[in-house]
């Protein structure tokens, strides 16, 4: 029954608010916007479903195949779903995780597909003392084997970029390094998850980079820094700047929410995070 409260504190953002209350119109369409379902785990997801199609976004993301139909039973996409239970730690730059990579992901491609998703997540896996470039050949070694499946199905495989002080050790945590690792791949079908938290915290410059680098990424992902809570005047970064860029960019993918809300009320810290970002 919580859930219902969840619902009826939401404004929809086809009908967005302003700071004094009153009407804005409709979002302004720049921007696919999207959220990672595991920052409102505590929300069913039926009903946080309910409460994200009525707001006006266009995904949930983050889920496993036995959660697409709900989020598509509510009128939404789930912009990218997993492929793998192998986890964060353990990804492609290890060739003793190929084997299990390769067939999970020829599984799961086919379905995607069939199921409208149009990205699943991968991962670099941790180094464990592994030098990077070695990381990058054996990286690319095992993606290119799906990517033939990946081509023919039309679905396009995201290796995250994140921080390796908090996901400690992991590889791909710069965007040159998984820029390099897109050319060694050489496939449409092959883009970079881009965490603008994450690599805010490894490298900054996020605008210069996204803007550098736009031909590599395939969905962004927000949150503020510090603390990963909401992309307001509470932290570091201005968020109608990052995608005022992506924008002039020519992005046209997802932006997901990836914040972990402070607010009490955490649909309506997601609504007033998407206002931020609608550009």
């Amino acid at each position: 029954m919580a859930g219902a409260a969840f619902v009826t504190a939401v404004t929809p953002l086809n009908m967005a608010i302003s700071g004094d209350g009153k009407a804005n119109g409709p979002l302004k369409g720049n921007i696919h916007h999207s959220v990672s379902q595991w920052c409102y785990g505590d929300i069913p997801l039926e009903t946080f479903a309910k409460a994200v199609k009525e707001m006006g976004l266009e995904s949930i993301e983050l889920l496993g195949e036995k959660d697409w139909p709900v989020v598509q039973k509510a009128g939404l996409k789930c912009a990218v779903g997993y492929a793998t239970e192998l986890g964060i730690p353990k990804g492609f730059n290890r060739i003793a995780n190929h084997e299990r990579l390769i067939a999970d992901f020829t599984a799961m491609i086919p379905r995607a597909a069939a199921a409208g998703i149009p990205n699943l997540i991968c991962f670099s896996g941790n180094r464990e003392g592994q030098d990077d470039n070695e990381g990058l050949l054996n990286c690319a070694a095992g993606i290119r084997k799906i990517m033939p499946l990946a081509e023919k199905h039309g679905v396009t495989i995201l290796m995250e970029l994140l921080n390796s002080y908090q996901h400690a050790d992991y590889q791909c945590d710069r965007t040159s390094w998984g820029a390099a690792l897109c050319e060694m791949v050489g496939s449409e079908r092959f883009k970079l998850l881009y965490d603008i938290y994450h690599m805010q915290i490894m490298e900054g410059n996020v605008i210069e980079n996204i803007t550098r680098y736009i031909k590599y990424i395939g969905h962004i992902h927000t949150g503020g820094v510090p603390g990963r809570h909401e992309p307001d005047e509470t932290q570091e970064l201005y968020y109608p700047a990052i995608m005022n860029a992506l924008v002039k960019a020519g992005y046209k993918g997802y932006v997901g929410q990836e914040f972990v809300p402070a607010m009490k009320d955490k649909l309506e810290s997601l609504r007033k995070a998407i206002l931020i970002c609608d550009v």
